[in-house]
């Protein structure tokens, strides 16, 4: 009778790395895919639109309504349309990120050291060397150097609508991966923001801000279950401090967006006790996803892209100009190369030198079809771009060149290797129905691939 025997008394167990996490969360995670999906189409459709206006015989109308001035000047807030869609309209957004983060590191799979060292250490390596290529093409141009942070952030709605075009088949542990490594990009995306791009920082505004910051996290707090409930309680009264919060940060000097981050970090996470505890249900942040995540993914990102990708090529010379700038080929460079090399690169470091191993349903093929497709960096990208080099100015035209260049080439290069293994992942599940059927069995494969 053969034996198998028992592990040696020092040998630790290798946990599974890029897998498909709890049953919930890839539920969770699919349906935050399917939105950023049409998120991603919208968004897509408005860098189009922008580009041909802006490039057209009437591109003249396109900038005067990017330009066009609006607000209350004696607060500081007589921005123009533009910044209005990068201070505030992207606020909404980092204020999903917000709400994304916490619910990953308090209640998803995250929480978790074996399941969050993988894509925490990924997103950082796919942010470290993309931003050591910026620099190295720019080292003998120190007034470009300040865009060092551009090619470090990934597109998460842009990315998922191409996974979703071209990986219909692919296993859903490797969305789950994507977004993962998404959520921890633009939590480092967030940090360089409010460290590096920040200037003269305004003390009164600052402090002033914790006092509707601090109200709006114990009223948060302490009702969430009457914010849950009642819909409109939100808008009615947490909305306004949120604004009240958003202004003071602006008036700093600190990137608005930050305080989006802030006001989502605020929302708890878990249901109170009174409401059953963290097993009742969804708690308040998952509610608030639900119900803001429309307008991010269907407004507020969409009007940002449109504003911010209208750049004048001027015909072929204009974009052969641009093209050559250190800008735009550090940035080209640092996302079709670097990001790939950064985030597989650290992936297969980790799988060497811990006990880590890759999840079984996919192979070394597919995270790097995946970390192509991290080069598509989008919406914080053109964002940090406006934030080192100015609205408006040419390092700014020919950095937004350069991130849609990088952007459609990364997308293109990840649709090759993806479609590949999206047709043989199709052709082995259409295997394994004939086996299943011959045999009597229920076809149950498709369970792991409906995220």
């Amino acid at each position: 009778m053969s034996h198998t025997p028992p592990p040696a008394p020092d040998a630790k167990p290798r946990f599974t790395v890029l897998g498909y996490g709890s049953y919930a969360e890839s539920l969770r995670i699919g349906e935050i895919l399917r939105k950023e999906t049409v998120g991603g189409a919208l968004l897509v459709a408005a860098a189009v639109i922008a580009l041909i206006w802006a490039n057209s015989p009437v591109s003249d109308s396109y900038f005067a309504l990017r330009d066009f001035r609006i607000g209350y000047e004696p607060w500081h807030l007589e921005l123009s349309l533009g910044a209005w869609a990068a201070d505030g309209l992207l606020a909404i957004f980092f204020f999903l990120v917000g709400l994304e983060l916490k619910r990953e590191f308090v209640a998803g799979d995250l929480r978790q050291i074996s399941k969050s060292i993988v894509p925490v250490a990924a997103a950082a390596g796919g942010v470290i060397v993309p931003a050591l290529i910026y620099t190295a093409v720019n080292i003998a141009t120190p007034e470009t150097l300040r865009g060092w942070a551009i090619p470090t952030a990934t597109d998460i709605a842009f990315a998922v609508a191409v996974l979703a075009i071209i990986g219909s088949h692919l296993p859903s542990a490797l969305r789950i991966f994507l977004l993962t490594l998404a959520v921890v990009d633009d939590l480092i995306a967030i940090s360089i923001i409010a460290f590096f791009y920040s200037s003269d920082i305004q003390a009164a505004p600052l402090l002033s801000a914790l006092i509707p910051l601090a109200l709006y996290a114990f009223l948060a707090q302490r009702y969430r279950r009457f914010f849950g409930t009642h819909f409109l309680a939100a808008w009615a009264i947490l909305l306004p401090l949120g604004v009240a919060t958003w202004a003071l940060v602006h008036a700093s000097g600190i990137h608005a967006t930050v305080a989006g981050v802030l006001l989502g970090f605020a929302v708890p996470v878990l249901r109170s006790k009174a409401s059953g505890g963290p097993d009742a249900g969804p708690g308040l942040a998952e509610i608030f996803e639900h119900r803001f995540r429309p307008i991010s993914a269907g407004v507020a990102v969409p009007v940002f892209a449109f504003f911010s990708a209208g750049v004048a090529v001027g015909g072929w010379e204009g974009l052969g100009s641009a093209l050559a700038d250190p800008v735009a080929i550090g940035i080209i460079m640092a996302l079709v190369l670097g990001k790939p090399v950064g985030i597989m690169g650290t992936t297969w470091i980790l799988t060497k030198a811990t006990r880590a191993r890759l999840d079984a349903s996919f192979k070394w093929i597919d995270v790097f079809g995946v970390s192509l497709l991290a080069g598509i960096g989008f919406t914080v990208s053109l964002l940090v771009a406006e934030l080192s080099f100015g609205h408006g100015s040419l390092h700014d035209d020919h950095a937004k060149v350069g991130i849609l260049a990088a952007s459609v080439l990364a997308a293109m290069l990840a649709a090759v290797v993806l479609r590949t293994r999206n047709r043989q992942y199709r052709e082995a599940e259409e295997r394994e129905k004939v086996d299943s059927d011959q045999d009597g069995i229920p076809d149950v494969y498709e369970h792991g691939n409906q995220a």
